[in-house]
């Protein structure tokens, strides 16, 4: 230590300890490795400086220079802790006191809350109890103060407006000027034009009271005091209604004139102020006439409004065509009711930003668009579709109904002044009543359902006309029961031919429409009279093509009525449609059809010569069509009249007569079919010759394989079949094939008792039988019907068993009490009897042994 402190020209024995302070270790690019390199260097460089470069390594040095660090790294964290036991404890007498002045700050709060409470309490209850009187006292005499400073605020300005006013009026009265009020316009500032709109206003009715002759009341003065010595004074009178209605208009022109320019620059604040002022001052109608009016798409359409309607001639034509697609809503309404709705849209968002009383000026705006644009293009469409026909007119009306409705719908989704939110319901309600306004002049009443009624009976007397004229020109039956009853029908049918000639000579017929009921009707124009045209069998036929026709104009005007047609007026509606469809298709068309076929099966009762059946296939499709008329009237018009139930049921009664009608016309058809056939199976087995089952070659029993009369019979029988079958089929078939086996069954029983038959006679019996089962088994017949026809089978063995084998069948007989072998289902006792006494050895001993055991 004593060599430390030498001069400084001399050298310390060991090195100097190094020196380093906290900002040292501070510094951020502070690096551990580098400060004990330096550490080591400065030992090491301090060592080389005093010895040779060959010396051996001394670790001296370096140690001493580290245990020097060390000792200062050791004071350095002495210091340090002890700074910071200062800050933790200058942190904690911080916080101590933080803590003290949040708890003053928070009771100091809270007293201000209950200062507040109790004061709020006393302005609100003053009367509540007496134990705050004192603070209740200060509310209420704050209210009262506040309630007569506002008493005296409202007598001040009323006492300044009655000043203003009688000024004003001594003015306009005596010096016929209106200078304070041309003032307070000059002003400008909706405030003083509502002000100059009021006070005008007021001195409009202080003119009428004290200015009675300038409102042509000739002894108004004298009613207020006025003498005759007061004409000088009454001269020198202004005529104050004229100066008051003139600066009124002035006013209200100067109003129209700013809102229209404000309009013009998009200024809606300015519009709505100017929009606010007029309705103060005359309700707002002379701005929502003004804005309604001179609006473009006004002033467009009205430029517009004399074009031509734009559909070309081929959709007329299509629009006119019974059995085309309607073609849909005419363009030119199209794009009119497309271009309203995008400006009921646009202009919507205008009306509710420029005007107050937005709801009345929309109203407004809908009325004129529906009664002025809409109507007249609607009105000029339906002009151009009745002069193309009837059918065109109503499918226009229809689709214009249906696309208009569509606007109505997307006008209320959208909201207009509410969007996004729907329509308030005023504006709905406006929006429904000018829709229905513009078609109540053609669905008032019955004027709409009766022009459906009147385009349906053209179309179906168009179809029915060449049909009805065949079955008028066919030969009828002789007078009896049957004309009788199809008296009624033909009296339809000629009645249907007769509006159809009527019709095409009618003068209001349109070229177009007539053109549609020829081609419909298959008529030519050129036909000069067309009660006498030539008409083909095919043409009476019945077709379902026809009657699905029928079927799809009627649907279409259903469809219609439904939407055109008022829900309480539906029932009604579609009655008249049922009656229609009754009338022609089931009367008119199916049966005339049936009534025909029924004249020729009467007629084929009793014929000499085969019986011609070409009548039955006509009993399939009348069948099918009243199937489907009956279908359509009950899953269709009957359910649209459920709400009325008294149109219902009378409707229902209607429909199951028709029905009734058409099956009970079918039934006598197939009934006297029945009885042809039978009639003439029965006279071909009269015509069946004595000896045939008693033939003496037996070679020419061999070679021939039934009686010629079998023959016929079983031809006409299998001829029959296919007839029959193209007639009824399912059930029904069924039903007619097991009734004609059993009568031609019965007269075959007792066609073969009239018959000696011998050994080989017997061979032919069981042939023709065996011939007549197999033809009456192709039919459709039920079980018990088919047991019975079997049971012919047994008739020919009776002819050709020995006496052994009939006694074991005659044991096998029906009991006793059974009426017929038919009904028993086996042979009775009596037609045992019968079939065994005709056989030509009956007289023989084994044979009569068995009738004798009977």
């Amino acid at each position: 230590m004593a060599m430390e402190r030498t001069g400084s020209g001399s050298r310390a024995l060991f090195p100097k300890a190094p020196s380093f302070t906290v900002e040292d270790f501070s510094n951020k690019d502070f690096i551990v490795r580098d400060f004990v390199d330096d550490l080591a260097e400065s030992a090491l460089s301090s060592n080389r400086r005093s010895g040779s470069a060959q010396q051996a390594f001394d670790p001296k040095p370096l140690i001493r220079t580290f245990e020097n660090a060390l000792q200062g790294l050791g004071s350095l964290s002495e210091e340090l802790q002890a700074r910071e036991s200062d800050l933790l404890s200058q942190v904690r007498r911080a916080e101590t006191q933080h803590d003290q002045t949040v708890d003053t700050l928070g009771r100091k709060l809270e007293q201000s809350i209950d200062q507040f409470e109790a004061l709020d309490l006393t302005l609100n209850n003053p009367n509540e109890n007496e134990r705050t009187s004192r603070g209740e006292g200060g509310g209420n005499i704050a209210v009262q103060i506040g309630e007569k400073l506002e008493e005296l605020d409202r007598k001040r300005r009323r006492a300044q407006d009655a000043n203003f006013l009688v000024q004003c009026w001594l003015q306009v009265s005596e010096y016929g000027e209106l200078t304070l009020l041309q003032n307070i316009q000059l002003n400008g500032g909706s405030e003083n034009k509502v002000r100059c709109a009021v006070i005008a206003h007021q001195l409009m009715k202080i003119s009428q009271r004290l200015d009675p002759v300038a409102w042509g009341h000739s002894n108004g003065l004298h009613r207020n005091g006025a003498t005759n010595g007061d004409s000088d004074t009454m001269e020198k009178r202004h005529n104050t209604r004229e100066m008051l209605e003139k600066f009124c208009e002035t006013l209200e022109q100067d109003l129209l004139k700013q809102f229209n320019n404000s309009y013009r620059k998009q200024n809606f604040d300015d519009m709505k102020e100017c929009a606010k002022v007029l309705y103060d001052f005359n309700g707002g109608a002379s701005v929502i006439a003004v804005f309604v009016n001179q609006h473009q798409f006004f002033i467009d359409r009205d430029q517009l409004i004399t074009d031509e309607v734009t559909m070309d001639g081929e959709t007329w034509d299509q629009l006119a065509d019974p059995d085309s697609e309607p073609p849909g809503v005419e363009p030119s309404l199209q794009s009119l009711v497309d271009e309203v709705k995008i400006v009921m849209q646009e202009e919507s968002f205008i009306i509710k930003r420029a005007f107050p009383y937005y709801e009345t000026v929309l109203i407004k705006f809908i009325q004129r668009v529906f009664q002025q644009s809409i109507q007249q293009r609607l009105e000029m469409v339906l002009e151009k579709a009745n002069t193309i026909s009837s059918l065109a007119f109503l499918r226009s009306l229809h689709s214009s109904r249906s696309y208009i409705g569509a606007l109505v719908e997307d006008l209320k989704a959208h909201g207009l002044t509410e969007h996004p939110e729907p329509c308030s319901p005023q504006i709905s309600q406006t929006l429904d009543q000018q829709m229905e306004e513009l078609f109540v002049p053609y669905i008032v009443g019955n004027s709409y359902i009766e022009r459906e009624k009147k385009s349906l009976e053209e179309l179906f007397n168009s179809l029915l006309f060449k049909y009805n004229i065949y079955h008028s020109r066919r030969k009828k039956a002789p007078t009896g029961f049957m004309a009788s009853l199809a008296q009624q029908t033909n009296q339809l049918m000629a009645s249907a031919k007769d509006a159809y000639l009527e019709r095409l000579e009618s003068s209001d017929l349109t070229p177009t429409q007539k053109a549609m009921m020829l081609r419909v009707a298959g008529v030519q124009d050129t036909d000069k009279n067309k009660n006498e045209i030539e008409v083909s069998e095919t043409e009476g036929v019945l077709t379902t093509a026809n009657a699905k026709r029928m079927l799809t104009w009627l649907a279409e005007s259903v469809r219609r009525t439904l939407e055109l047609g008022s829900q309480s007026d539906t029932p009604k509606d579609v009655a008249i449609l049922l009656n229609l469809l009754l009338t022609n298709m089931g009367q008119v068309y199916v049966e005339t059809a049936l009534e025909a076929a029924l004249e020729k099966a009467t007629s084929q009762e009793n014929v000499k010569t085969e019986p011609d059946l070409s009548y039955l296939p006509s009993v399939r499709p009348a069948v099918t069509i009243s199937s489907m008329m009956n279908r359509f009237t009950n899953t269709v018009l009957i359910r649209l009249a459920e709400s009325n139930t008294t149109v219902r049921r009378s409707m229902e009664a209607q429909a199951k007569m028709g029905i009734e009608s058409i099956e009970k016309k079918a039934g006598s058809i197939m009934k006297s079919t029945v009885d042809v056939i039978v009639n003439w199976v029965s006279k071909s087995l009269a015509t069946q010759k004595k000896l045939d089952f008693l033939p003496k070659d037996e070679l020419s029993i061999i070679e021939s394989l039934q009686t010629p009369t079998c023959t016929q019979i079983c031809l006409f029988l299998s001829k029959c079949t296919r007839l029959i079958s193209q007639a009824v089929d399912g059930a029904n078939l069924e039903v007619f094939s097991s009734e004609l086996a059993l009568e031609i069954q019965r007269l075959l029983f007792e066609h073969f008792k009239k018959f000696k038959v011998n050994a080989t006679g017997g061979l032919m019996v069981t042939k023709d039988i065996a011939k007549y089962v197999a033809t009456l088994k192709e039919w459709p017949l039920s079980k018990d019907v088919e047991a019975a026809v079997e049971l012919l089978t047994e008739i020919g063995y009776l002819f050709i068993i020995g006496p052994e084998a009939l006694r074991e069948r005659s044991r096998n007989l029906a009991a006793a009490g059974a009426a017929s072998s038919v009904a028993a289902k086996k042979l009775v006792k009596a037609d045992f009897k019968a079939f065994i006494q005709s056989r030509d050895d009956a007289r023989s001993i084994g044979v009569q042994s068995v009738l004798s055991s009977l």
